[in-house]
C-alpha cells in the first residue's frame, strides 16, 4: 500500500496498542479491525492509513474526527496537524468517548480533544468550518450536514455505501472521488436511535 511519508511517520509515532483494551494489545500489529467494547471497533491500520492519505491533512489545519472511538485516529490527526492546528474528535457512545479521551490524553497532544457527540447534531457546526473532516462510520449517502461544515477547499473522507469517498469543496460545489470496498460500523445520524442509516 502506497501512503505518504507523513502518514507513515504519524502511525509510527502513535502506537495502535495504546488505543486498544489490554486483551487486544497483543494483536495490534495485525492488519485487521479489532473490537473495543459496546460495539465499537478499532479500524484496520491499512484502512486508516489510506483514509489519512486521502485526507491530506495540512500542518496547522482544523480537523473534525467523527466516530473517534478509541482516540487513535484523533491522535494520528493531531500528529499530522501539529501544535499549531486543532483536532476535535466526536464519539456517540459516552463510555467509549471517555475511554478514548483518556488514551488521547496520554499522547500529550493537547491541541486535540475527544468529546461525546451531540446525538441531535451530526458533526459540530458550532465550531465549523473545518479544513478536514474524517468519518470512521459507514453512511448510505453523503451527509449534507458534514459537507456544510467544510471550509473553502476543505476535504471530507467518509465511507459511503461500501466505498471510500473523498469530497473536496471547490467554490460552491463538491468534487467527489470514490475508491475501494470497505466495511465500517453504521453512521448514527440525528433522529435515528437504532443506529441504522436512513436512505436519503
Amino acid at each position: 500500500m502506497q501512503v505518504s511519508d507523513r502518514v507513515r511517520a504519524a502511525m509510527a509515532a502513535t502506537p495502535r496498542a495504546a488505543h486498544l483494551p489490554d486483551s487486544q494489545r497483543h494483536l495490534a500489529s495485525l492488519d485487521m479491525a479489532l473490537p473495543l467494547f459496546r460495539g465499537a471497533t478499532n479500524s484496520q491500520p491499512s484502512t486508516v492509513a489510506r483514509m489519512l492519505d486521502s485526507l491530506d491533512v495540512p500542518i496547522g489545519g482544523r480537523v473534525l474526527d467523527v466516530g473517534a472511538g478509541s482516540g487513535w485516529t484523533t491522535a494520528l490527526l493531531a500528529w499530522l496537524v501539529g501544535p499549531t492546528g486543532s483536532v476535535l474528535g466526536l464519539e456517540i457512545d459516552g463510555e467509549v468517548a471517555a475511554w478514548g479521551a483518556e488514551r488521547l490524553g496520554h499522547t500529550g497532544r493537547v491541541w486535540a480533544r475527544l468529546e461525546v457527540a451531540d446525538p441531535t447534531v451530526l458533526g459540530c457546526p458550532g465550531e465549523a468550518p473545518f479544513d478536514r473532516i474524517l468519518v470512521s462510520a459507514m453512511a448510505s449517502h453523503l451527509p449534507e450536514q458534514l459537507t456544510a461544515q467544510l471550509s473553502d477547499e476543505g476535504v471530507l473522507v467518509i465511507p459511503v455505501d461500501g466505498q471510500l469517498w473523498t469530497v473536496r469543496r471547490s467554490g460552491s460545489g463538491l468534487d467527489v472521488t470514490r475508491s475501494g470496498a470497505y466495511v465500517f460500523v453504521p453512521l448514527i445520524e440525528p433522529g435515528d436511535p437504532t443506529g441504522a442509516v436512513r436512505e436519503q
